[in-house]
């Protein structure tokens, strides 16, 4: 009977050397990595997912996200989570993690540069900010144009909102976040003061005022992924986007698409782990691999700023331009807390005034 078994063991790994089957695989740990989609997504595949799975041998589910915490959120409070690692805006970690849906990242999981820097001196100090967070990328939400067919030449905010001067449809996102900050900007609001006038009903309902003045010109979109597919289609000459996706247009598709980075709000992606995950011990190890120098770097690819000092000998100096970090001058930083305070009440506002707009 042994002489069997042992001739049948022996018969099960042959096969599946001879079919290259990793008997070890089927017993691999699995975690659910969520992140947005496209160009972006696929770099974090090639430099933080796919580095991790070969070192590990770990399973990653890859799941596409279209922010917010509402998913997120279902899930921790039924218990059932299916997400481990998140990657979020600073917004959107913020809230989550005040309401308690996500852990506490210990920094001491970090590691140090690949030049000997410990983590808390080679991250930027927003990587860091929030105890359930670690930056990936640094990111700006930019409005871009189509130079083969655009008449005349948008510089600013203001020439956004100027139908007359900039005739056609515009495409933003279906959310009050960038849109209101850019209404009091075209508006006249020096940049400065944003915030500090959106805090009040009165500056609230001047935003709304001049989305009104574009309310029939605007085309309303969910995912950063649609953006420069409506500039490519012509359903819309201007295209609020992510800096990344409209990069990635030009650059591997060719498209005559031009960036205009007035004004442009920037923010941070930032690695966090769900409340209640079985895999969190897991969760840490795949941060603090994913948030090495070299991995980090992999994201100017597609045009986002690491956010580790040391990340940035890697980086090819001809892509500077096409980074944040380099319009850091003409930029606004997201105010996470503002949003975080007021999100909720100006979504309330939003929603009522898209719905109006509808009914007309």
């Amino acid at each position: 009977m042994k002489n069997i078994f042992r001739y049948l063991t022996s018969l099960v790994i042959t096969l599946n050397v001879i079919i290259g089957y990793d008997i070890n695989t089927s017993l691999a740990e699995d975690l659910t990595v969520v992140s947005f989609g496209g160009a972006y997504g696929n770099a974090q595949r090639k430099h933080m997912i796919d580095p991790f799975v070969e070192e590990t041998g770990t399973n990653i589910l890859f799941e596409e996200y279209f922010g917010g915490i509402a998913k997120l959120k279902t899930q921790v409070e039924v218990n059932k989570t299916r997400w481990d690692v998140v990657d979020m805006e600073v917004v959107d970690l913020k809230r989550a993690c005040s309401e308690g849906l996500l852990e506490e990242i210990p920094r001491e999981i970090l590691p140090t540069s690949d030049d000997g820097v410990v983590a808390e001196s080679d991250f930027i100090p927003a990587a860091l900010a929030s105890p359930c967070g670690v930056g990936v990328i640094v990111f700006s939400v930019i409005y871009a144009y189509d130079k083969s067919k655009m008449k005349g030449v948008p510089k600013t905010i203001a020439d956004l909102f100027d139908t007359k001067k900039f005739s056609g449809k515009r495409a933003f996102k279906k959310r009050p976040q960038v849109n209101f900050e850019w209404a009091l900007i075209a508006d006249g609001v020096q940049p400065s003061r944003v915030y500090e006038i959106l805090k009040t009903d009165e500056g609230q309902a001047r935003a709304l005022a001049k989305l009104d003045t574009i309310k029939d010109d605007i085309i309303w979109f969910d995912s950063w992924s649609q953006a420069p597919q409506l500039l490519n289609d012509d359903v819309a000459v201007m295209v609020q986007s992510a800096n990344g996706r409209i990069f990635n247009a030009i650059k591997e598709e060719k498209k005559p698409f031009k960036v205009v980075w007035d004004n442009h709000l920037y923010d941070l992606g930032m690695w966090a782990v769900v409340k209640g995950t079985k895999k969190k011990d897991l969760a840490f190890k795949y941060i603090a691999h994913a948030t090495q120098s070299k991995q980090l770097s992999g994201m100017a690819d597609v045009a986002y700023s690491p956010t580790r000092k040391s990340s940035a000998k890697h980086i090819d100096p001809e892509v500077n331009p096409d980074l944040p970090t380099y319009h850091l001058d003409h930029g606004i930083k997201v105010n996470a807390e503002f949003w975080a305070n007021y999100g909720k009440i100006l979504g309330e506002k939003f929603n009522e005034w898209l719905f109006k707009k509808n009914e007309k």
